[in-house]
């Protein structure tokens, strides 16, 4: 059986790892709180935005003879080349949150290796770079330090290449895999195709519906520069989707350690108290035993 002393230390040990993974929470709280508002505002943008791209794609595919010849609304049956982008956290201590996003990556790969398809790894965030780079997994572009503070200019500048590649026809499709915010004590996983964009959804009822007004000979013009934005909010809506939900995981995973903790304090003075009686009566019987031998 462990000493006092010792159960004494491991008490205080534990104590003060409560008190850090309290903290801890509370600051997430915190941040979710400012995260959660940011990405609800984008959220709206995002929609805006799409609203935009499908009325002006719309009008296009149905006015025009022969639809859209642009290469960013073409489905490409059987791709050479794609790039995929991840998203994951700079830091640990959030659960699960790294380690889902990372798996669905796996997944694609493996898919895509099947089909002889050449993947371009394009890593956001130091936990999944890491990972891939531990396993020697090629990645062919990475930043570490952009998911924990999404930056508009740095996301742009990091996504353009992929839109451009695309557009030249060195790659054949772009995909973003993130784990999103959906609520406070749920997150959701995101493998979103972004380019080329799926033409399918887009109504000629509602292109027709649409109150835009955009002259004929500026459509293509006006149509191109928006898959451009398009691709590169969607990149930079995940980022601020995706730091929303790691606060969310992160103080989810430091309220279950901070209960843990309660817990195995409440363990460890029962323990401490048994240790005392123990020490308690063994002394007592030391003190009897003397007494009785000295008759």
């Amino acid at each position: 059986m462990a000493s006092l002393k010792d159960i004494q230390r491991q008490i205080k040990s534990v104590s003060n790892t409560q008190k850090t993974t309290r903290a801890m929470k509370l600051v997430s709280t915190a941040k979710l709180r400012r995260a959660e508002e940011l990405a609800k505002r984008s959220r709206l943008y995002a929609a805006k935005m799409n609203q935009v791209l499908a009325e002006i794609a719309g009008r296009i595919k149905c006015n025009k003879v022969g639809g859209i010849d642009n290469r960013c609304f073409i489905d490409i049956e059987n791709p050479k080349t794609i790039d995929i982008v991840f998203v994951t956290a700079d830091k640990g201590l959030c659960g699960g949150f790294n380690i889902q996003t990372i798996k669905a990556v796996k997944k694609l790969l493996t898919e895509y290796k099947a089909k002889n398809v050449k993947v371009r790894l394009r890593g956001i965030g130091k936990k999944g770079i890491e990972f891939f780079k531990y396993n020697e997994i090629e990645l062919y572009d990475s930043v570490a330090d952009l998911s924990s503070k999404p930056d508009k200019e740095r996301a742009d500048a990091f996504i353009e290449s992929s839109i451009e590649d695309f557009k030249n026809e060195k790659t054949d499709a772009l995909y973003v895999v993130y784990n999103g915010y959906k609520n406070m004590i749920t997150q959701e996983l995101h493998v979103n195709k972004l380019l080329p964009v799926d033409a399918s959804q887009f109504d000629c009822s509602e292109a027709e519906k649409s109150m835009l007004e955009v002259e004929s000979q500026d459509e293509e013009k006006m149509l191109d520069s928006l898959v451009n934005k398009y691709a590169q909010y969607a990149i930079y809506y995940a980022l601020i989707d995706s730091v929303a939900a790691e606060h969310s995981a992160r103080m989810q995973a430091m309220d279950a350690a901070t209960n843990n903790a309660k817990e195995m304090v409440k363990s460890l003075k029962v323990q401490f108290n048994k240790a005392r009686q123990a020490a308690i009566t063994t002394e007592l019987i030391e003190i009897i035993s003397g007494v009785e031998s000295m008759k």
